[in-house]
């Protein structure tokens, strides 16, 4: 197991852009899947699993056929599937940098590694459920409010760390990411929903699970 976390920090960091790419030796010691409750900062690569049912939140190159028509976003059973994995970005125009912690009531952003998408979300009913579609829009130069999601720790944590469980509440319409077990039957058989509600219930609670997590960096 632990050389199968090793190789996936290994790949990882080989292809990620050079802006969240490791400056030295210490980042390539960043911490695997293997460590619990180590923290979450920017530029951190990871997997969000939704509490309730294990799925791993998801994307692909396959757009929506209703609502906004962008690329779709769902909860993905299996845990070993790359397109699953999300960069910890910062909102712009803010100081934080690579390898800052991460405050609960912070405003981040998800970029989705394998098609340089944002995690995002509007007024556009999901295609289940009918609650706000959550897509994956933009890309590396083109991002707007519509990928902003407040971090909220849930408990008395400070700052976000793995296994810790946490909301994210979208800043344009307020929706709670969620996610429950009613599933798409054809192009994305057997994956399920991923939504917005605006009320705080069971089904909108996630943990960091597998990644590669990127050590805090040192004051100087």
């Amino acid at each position: 197991m632990a050389l199968g976390f090793f190789a996936l920090a290994i790949f990882l960091f080989l292809t990620l852009d050079s802006d969240i790419a490791p400056s030295s030796t210490a980042s390539a010691s960043a911490s695997a899947a293997s460590s619990e409750g180590v923290e979450v900062t920017y530029g951190t690569v990871l997997k969000l699993m939704h509490e309730k049912t294990k799925f791993r939140l998801h994307s692909h190159d396959v757009p929506y056929g209703s609502g906004s028509g962008q690329q779709s976003v769902t909860g993905f059973p299996n845990v070993d599937d790359s397109n699953s994995y999300w960069i910890v970005r910062p909102e712009p125009g803010t100081s934080a940098k690579q390898g800052d912690p991460i405050k609960s009531g912070t405003i981040i952003r998800l970029q989705h590694m394998r098609t340089r998408k944002w995690l995002h979300s509007h007024l556009h009913a999901s295609p289940i459920s009918g609650n706000l579609e959550v897509s994956c829009f933009g890309g590396e130069s083109e991002s707007d409010t519509g990928d902003y999601w407040k971090l909220i720790i849930e408990g008395s944590g400070k700052t976000w760390k793995q296994d810790q469980r946490i909301r994210l509440q979208h800043i344009d319409t307020g929706g709670y990411l969620h996610s429950h077990d009613k599933k798409y039957s054809r192009i994305a058989g057997g994956q399920q929903e991923v939504c917005g509600v605006r009320e705080k219930r069971a089904d909108n609670v996630w943990l960091a699970a597998e990644g590669v997590y990127l050590p805090v960096t040192e004051s100087k």
